[in-house]
């Protein structure tokens, strides 16, 4: 590929009274420059990951990015927007500008404010990332959505209950080392396991520890093409990515297949000439557990049906074969939506620099792989990235 990260700046995940989306843009759009080196005044072009969907009043908000600079006045920004994966969606696009030449510097915000939407609005305002027609009237929402497909597997492939617990501990096991996570506590298997008062069942044999969180935040990176990058203080290269748009409704797919993803890994993979194996770790849409088990069998880690294998036998464990998550994933860290994307794109980019907070680092990473899912595994997006040599 023709792009590098030079630059990042995130925010920790969570809730935020005090905050509104302007200045969640605002502040990781300067630090993001700042860290980069960069001036307001070199960026050629900006794209705002932000799927609001009725979470914020404000609409139309690509010029909100002006706001961290006035040099910022009079580029080109766009706000893009595909589900849960935005985020990545406005990463792809930064690059897209770089590979056509119409870029050379290009800043990339996502941001999400969630947390300030009363409960019964969230779960519609998630909704609409389905196909209405079909799943409008689902209970429990985006949650029932994922219930109804973790309730489908277990009826084909027997209980998995257990290995979705084995998730959602590692995933906060890893959160715990993560500053920016939201929820940086390790609340162990059994807890994750049981049904309980703090644990209750959310969408069929979803409970609330499969499901990941409600959240404010946002995250930024640079992005130049490859020769500006060699001049930079760092640079983390794009080596591959690919998008695989699939059908809005799960009628006319087999939803356990989550089909789009393979497709995805597989063109991100033959493009950079690389195997799964060769992976040094792996940040995936963890959305709910049950998510992450069929993403498994979709990159290639397991066949259909034996995702479970992978965490039972500690495959995606930090120390395992290949980590899956160490941040904490969307589990832990977090889901703003339009900042999830960029996000991962950040934790890979530190982690390849052996910049990751201590704890959470990777030892001796190399190449890593990201999957960021829209709806029910209907916008795909694979990135996977490597120092510059």
């Amino acid at each position: 590929m023709t792009a590098s990260i030079v630059g990042w700046a995130h925010t920790p995940f969570g809730k935020f009274d005090t905050e509104t989306v302007e200045s969640l843009v605002v502040r990781v759009a300067n630090e993001a420059l700042a860290d980069a080196g960069i001036s307001a005044a070199d960026v050629d072009e900006i794209v705002l990951g932000h799927f609001n969907a009725g979470f914020s009043q404000q609409d139309f908000t690509a010029s909100l990015v002006l706001q961290a600079d006035p040099q910022l006045r009079f580029k080109p920004a766009t706000r893009v927007e595909n589900a849960c994966a935005t985020g990545t969606a406005a990463v792809h696009q930064g690059i897209r500008a770089i590979a056509a030449g119409a870029a050379k510097i290009v800043l990339v915000v996502g941001v999400e404010q969630m947390t300030r939407t009363p409960s019964a609005e969230i779960g519609r305002n998630l909704l609409k990332a389905s196909y209405l027609p079909e799943d409008g009237a689902t209970v429990g929402g985006f949650a029932g959505v994922f219930g109804g497909i973790a309730q489908a597997y277990f009826q084909k492939y027997g209980d998995q209950s257990d290995a979705l617990a084995m998730i959602a501990a590692k995933n906060h096991k890893n959160g715990v080392a993560n500053p920016y996570a939201q929820m940086r506590k390790d609340f162990g298997f059994e807890f994750c396991r049981s049904e309980s008062e703090k644990n209750p069942y959310v969408a069929g044999p979803l409970k609330r520890t499969d499901c990941s969180l409600v959240s404010d935040g946002a995250a930024a990176l640079v992005l130049t093409d490859s020769e500006t990058a060699k001049t930079m203080g760092k640079a983390v290269n794009i080596r591959a990515t690919a998008h695989a748009q699939d059908f809005l409704p799960m009628s006319k797919r087999d939803i356990l297949q989550f089909e789009g993803c393979t497709v995805a890994w597989q063109r991100a993979l033959q493009s950079a000439g690389v195997k799964l194996s060769d992976l040094s770790f792996v940040e995936t849409h963890d959305c709910f557990t049950v998510a992450e088990l069929i993403e498994y069998e979709a990159m290639g880690l397991t066949p259909r049906g034996q995702g479970a294998r992978a965490i039972k036998e500690g495959w995606t464990q930090k120390d395992g074969k290949l980590p899956v998550n160490p941040s904490g994933g969307l589990k832990a860290k977090g889901h703003p939506i339009g900042a999830t994307g960029v996000s991962m794109h950040v934790m890979t980019a530190m982690q390849l620099l052996g910049q990751a907070p201590e704890g959470m680092q990777i030892k001796d990473a190399k190449l890593a792989g990201i999957f960021n899912m829209g709806g029910a595994a209907v916008a795909n997006y694979v990135s996977l990235l490597e120092p510059v040599k």
